[in-house]
């Protein structure tokens, strides 16, 4: 189906599911990697690129006609690091325990592969109307994806969920290691792409 031909809430579910940005895309994986050692932190940097995807697609949409073609880029980047800086200004102010934790990857938002993505795709093309759903969909999905991470990464490396000891012991350290992100996220993908192919063939039947 034609991007065009979607209803809002077909945008809205296909960026969360369908189009998920790291476990479907595979966007903007140095973050799912590098931070996703924890619920928390999937919530705070979720929160902070759900905010700069859905302004920049707003705001792209808004001036669209008047972008002239040969600095659409640049457009797009001044656009992103507007947002950054205002999130990174808030986050900073009140949340600053988990904000030193990954400051530095609130700031690298600027440089988010699925963002510029879909500003260039989508926002760019479309009415304010869908591009704001097409980016909700598409924060949502980067949320949901970072929180699934951290929550396996930090049940099975530290035992702990959001700080509360839920196992009581630490299962394995591994986890919590940057490595582990690469495999976590390629368990995660094989996992969804197995319910997709699963629930294909079910329609199909």
């Amino acid at each position: 189906m034609a991007i065009k031909e979607k209803t809002n809430t077909q945008l809205f579910v296909d960026g969360i599911l369908k189009e998920n940005p790291i476990f479907k895309l595979a966007l903007s994986m140095c973050p799912a990697v590098g931070i996703s050692t924890s619920v928390m932190n999937g919530i705070l940097l979720g929160t902070a690129v759900l905010f700069v995807q859905v302004c920049s697609s707003c705001t792209i949409s808004l001036v669209r006609n008047y972008i002239h073609p040969k600095i659409r880029i640049p457009t797009y980047t001044l656009t992103i690091a507007t947002w950054v800086t205002v999130i990174d200004l808030v986050l900073a102010a009140y949340v600053p325990v988990a904000y030193k934790a990954m400051g530095l990857f609130v700031r690298l938002i600027v440089a988010f592969a699925i963002i510029t993505m879909r500003l260039e795709m989508f926002a760019s093309k479309e009415p304010v109307g869908k591009s704001f759903w097409d980016g909700l969909g598409m924060g949502l999905g980067f949320m949901f994806a970072m929180m699934v991470l951290g929550f396996v990464r930090e049940l099975l490396g530290s035992g702990m969920i959001l700080g509360y000891d839920v196992l009581g012991f630490k299962p394995l350290l591994f986890f919590v290691l940057p490595c582990a992100g690469f495999f976590v996220v390629g368990i995660m993908m094989g996992f969804f792409n197995w319910i997709e192919v699963a629930y294909n063939r079910r329609k199909e039947v």
